[in-house]
């Protein structure tokens, strides 16, 4: 039996130096399940890795992508928690079961091959069931593995999030959404920052975010969350912007508060001193390595539970045009939530 795999073939130069090939469907070890993939979930570090821009390791001929939902088709001896037809997400990391990331070496799509693919094993310990018959669609679940645990481990990783407190979300990406999806759901008010004026009364309308930030009409966005907060600043920061931001991140935060460095996204012309103003904050400036597959087991229980549907934009077929399409789609910087693939129709 074989399958469609798509790697990223000849230098890392390019988004469009995807390949596909045809390979045999892996057979699952003793402690393994066999996953049909339905649908996978792109992140800029899918972008990062194709363009040689992810700073960590990557290896060759790599099948890229580490965000998959799918279905379970056989299981070896050794499973006992999962069974054949369970609906399941796969972990970034496979090797992180709780706890604090302790290197790059195994993310899916990066160090090891991914999941954009027919057909893909992982350990049983790192598949997580998410609920029959949910209103979410595999594309939905397929984001929360990389995006949605970020945003969960920023708000549950150190000091959990309480009601009544203050979210601001940097951009308009998958994780600031997710996190205002998510922080919406715990009690929390959300501002989000963009550069366009129609995607704030976008994300406002559809993800119910209370307050929208023109980064480009404020370029010191911080004077206008310390306005909007009573001057006292927001409890937690989605930080995606990196260097760039984290000054404006450091003035907008509460005494006390905690930014989570999620991205890389905006450079520094001149490094501002992170030190000198997270002690002037007693601020927590805390940077984000994805998170556990214990992590991703407690979101993918809150969102069950609440019933979230997740910020899913556009959906692109499987095959190498449609994934080099989703991928340009992605880095084009166009998109408002996640851009996905979709791998198999979801009745099959």
């Amino acid at each position: 039996m074989s399958q469609t795999v798509i790697r990223i073939n000849g230098p890392r130069t390019s988004v469009r130096n995807l390949k596909s090939f045809t390979e045999d469907i892996p057979v699952p070890t003793k402690h393994e399940v066999l996953i049909k993939v339905h649908s996978v979930s792109l992140n800029y570090r899918d972008i990062a890795i194709a363009t040689s821009g992810y700073p960590f390791p990557v290896k060759d001929n790599v099948i890229p992508c580490s965000d998959a939902a799918g279905v379970i088709v056989d299981v070896g001896e050794g499973v006992q928690n999962l069974a054949k037809g369970d609906r399941v997400v796969g972990t970034f990391d496979p090797t992180n079961l709780f706890g604090q990331q302790t290197n790059w070496l195994n993310g899916q799509g990066g160090p090891v091959d991914g999941v954009l693919r027919e057909y893909i094993t992982l350990p049983a310990t790192a598949a997580v069931k998410i609920p029959e018959n949910s209103p979410q669609s595999f594309s939905e679940w397929s984001t929360l593995p990389c995006t949605g645990v970020t945003a969960w481990n920023a708000f549950y990783g150190n000091v959990p999030l309480r009601p009544g407190q203050v979210v601001l979300a940097t951009g308009t990406g998958g994780v600031s959404l997710t996190g205002i999806i998510l922080a919406k759901a715990a009690g929390a008010t959300t501002i989000v920052t963009s550069s366009s004026d129609e995607k704030l009364e976008y994300v406002k309308r559809k993800f119910g975010a209370d307050h929208g930030i023109n980064y480009k009409t404020h370029p010191e966005w911080s004077k206008e969350v310390l306005r909007l907060t009573n001057n006292e600043g927001v409890d937690y920061i989605l930080e995606n912007g990196g260097s760039g931001t984290i000054a404006e991140s450091l003035n907008a935060v509460k005494m006390g508060g905690n930014i989570s460095v999620i991205g890389f996204l905006s450079q520094a012309k001149e490094m501002p001193d992170v030190a000198g103003l997270a002690l002037a904050k007693g601020a927590t400036v805390r940077g984000i390595t994805v998170g556990s597959t214990q992590l991703l087991q407690e979101v993918v229980r809150f969102v069950g539970t609440k019933g979230l549907r997740l910020p899913v934009e556009r959906e692109f077929g499987f095959g190498v045009q449609e994934a080099v399409q989703a991928y340009e789609y992605l880095a084009s910087g166009g998109h408002v939530g996640k851009v996905c693939i979709k791998v198999a129709e979801e009745g099959n």
